[in-house]
């Protein structure tokens, strides 16, 4: 082997080796670079700008359920960077997906601020970043829940209130039809037949209304006066009130307007005045107010009934709910009455507040915001007249006045 093969043969050995020593100098960076992800603790680069970004609560958490970096929404659930997760079930998830090769998803309730604060109902979606980090998503359900559950129990209460009249209709049907050569057992029957028809249209109607208020459509508004509003209302509830023996005082501030629908508004004052009068005492006083404070018109409806305790006041205003459910049946509650209150006086962008006791009665108030009256030229009163008012002035002298109240 002459000498030119031979250095040819020493260069491809040369290379060979060369190569081979570089491939395992590769390999070992590699490894040790595998070796220090696997045991880093530090966050990758780009996580924590997304975390900013985020309006979920998240958290990035090492193998001791450490939290490393944290979404700004994450703090309200005490998920602090340096502190550990605060709970037995976050700290459980968080070891279950070290050992997961897919995303973990587990429901749980976590307390949203400091006591007293009710614990909400959040999802935790747990992922893998690194054999010692994971990536935590907190997102609140609570809200969503809270619907659901609202409407299956609205559909199951409709179809248990819908049945009950619908049932007595068919019954009283077949008496009347058994009783055919009874005329005053008919007359009975049929009379006992149009309360329940009047008490099915009333709770349809109810859940139409109802049904349109929750409607995302927009409400036409113009300059509403709340003397008219109030007139209107309390004029429909003059026959419940003579019956009930319940007198209904009307005072306070007039001259107010408002911006909305007016027969809306009838309706949810007249809901609240027809409640006061059925759960007030025979000869007790139903009190009507209006005022202005800072822009917004209040008008409260005051009674001096049962009253309603503390544990209930946060649930009157749900569809189909009774703080007291053997006297709204005798009364002919629907349940639905404050709800529609509730839901119109939020179309108008204002809000319904309670005060109530039990044994000392209730305030419902109506907040809603103040317009400017609408300018509206009067006709000048003809000159006779004057001249008469005057006479009658100058005849009686002065007199004190009594007020607002009627």
């Amino acid at each position: 082997m002459d000498t030119t093969q031979l250095a040819l043969l020493a260069l491809l050995a040369g290379v060979v080796i060369g190569g081979s020593i570089s491939a395992v100098v590769v390999a070992s960076l590699r490894a040790r670079d595998r070796a220090r992800a696997e045991t880093s603790l530090q966050v990758p680069d780009g996580v924590r700008e997304v975390l900013h970004g985020m309006d979920d609560a998240a958290v990035v958490v090492d193998a001791s359920a450490t939290v490393l970096a944290a979404s700004a929404a994450a703090a309200p659930f005490d998920l602090v960077e340096g502190r550990t997760l605060p709970t037995d079930d976050l700290r459980a998830v968080s070891r279950k997906v070290r050992t997961s090769e897919t995303a973990v998803t587990e429901t749980m309730r976590l307390r949203r601020g400091a006591p007293p604060a009710e614990p909400r109902l959040v999802t935790v979606r747990a992922s893998r970043i690194s054999p010692r980090l994971s990536l935590l998503v907190l997102r609140d359900i609570t809200e969503r829940e809270r619907v659901e559950e609202m409407r299956r129990d609205f559909v199951a209460n409709t179809s248990h209130e819908l049945k009950t009249p619908v049932g007595a209709v068919s019954l009283l049907a077949e008496a009347i039809e058994s009783a055919a050569d009874d005329p005053p057992q008919v007359r009975i029957f049929a009379a006992r037949l149009t309360a329940e028809a009047t008490r099915l249209a009333l709770l349809t109607q109810r859940i139409m209304n109802l049904s349109r208020l929750q409607a995302s459509d927009e409400m036409t508004q113009h300059d509403v006066s709340i003397d008219e509003v109030l007139a209107s209302a309390l004029d429909a509830h003059v026959i419940q009130a003579d019956s009930a023996g319940v007198e209904v005082v009307r005072g306070g501030t007039r001259g107010l307007y408002v911006r909305g629908d007016a027969q809306v508004l009838i309706d949810a004052v007249g809901n609240l005045i027809a409640n006061a009068i059925a759960y007030s005492p025979r000869g007790s006083t139903v009190g009507v107010g209006v005022k202005a404070t800072d822009g917004v018109v209040e008008i409260a409806v005051t009674d001096r009934g049962i009253g309603i305790p503390e544990g209930e006041q946060d649930r009157v205003f749900e569809r189909f709910y009774r703080a007291d459910p053997a006297r709204a049946r005798r009364t002919g509650g629907s349940g639905l009455g404050l709800s529609i209150v509730k839901h119109a006086v939020q179309r108008h962008g204002g809000e319904v507040k309670l005060w109530s006791r039990p044994g000392r009665g209730s305030t419902f108030t109506i907040r809603l915001p103040q317009s400017t009256a609408p300018t509206v030229e009067q006709p000048a009163p003809p000159r006779r007249g004057r001249r008469r008012k005057r006479a009658a002035a100058a005849v009686a002298g002065p007199h004190p006045t009594n007020g607002d109240t009627e």
